[in-house]
């Protein structure tokens, strides 16, 4: 039951975080959303990738973390379930990915998918290597 609150809390947490940082890149990409020649910016998912990178650094560090301190499996289950789950958005990430194929920019959406999974794994990695 503790374990339940516990990822409770901590989901609310990711999210108001993730919230945090989507509203800071919706508020400086509105400020340079024109160009000097009077084009719109295109925009690429910085947050959302920002986001799920974080999360897969710490789903990493508490894989590690659990596993190299002999923590309790909740606390993996707490910080992976409730605070990375709430971080992380695999939603807006296929969104923005179709969002980047319905304007034709092919390039874009294949890069989307590549950088994060790329980052992903490198972040999760990094975040259990960290830890042990």
């Amino acid at each position: 039951m503790i374990t339940a609150a516990l990822v409770g809390v901590f989901g609310v947490a990711g999210a108001l975080l993730r919230f945090g940082i989507d509203s800071w890149f919706a508020h400086h990409s509105s400020i340079r959303s024109v160009r000097t020649d009077g084009r719109a910016a295109l925009h690429w998912p910085w947050a959302t990738l920002l986001v799920n990178v974080v999360g897969c650094f710490i789903i990493g560090l508490a894989h590690g973390l659990t596993a190299g301190l002999g923590l309790g499996a909740e606390w993996q289950v707490v910080l992976a379930t409730g605070l990375a789950g709430g971080l992380t958005t695999f939603s807006s990430w296929t969104t923005a990915t179709i969002r980047l194929l319905s304007e034709a920019r092919f390039g874009a959406a294949a890069l989307n998918v590549a950088v994060n999974l790329g980052l992903g794994f490198a972040a999760a990695s990094a975040g259990i290597a960290l830890a042990s």
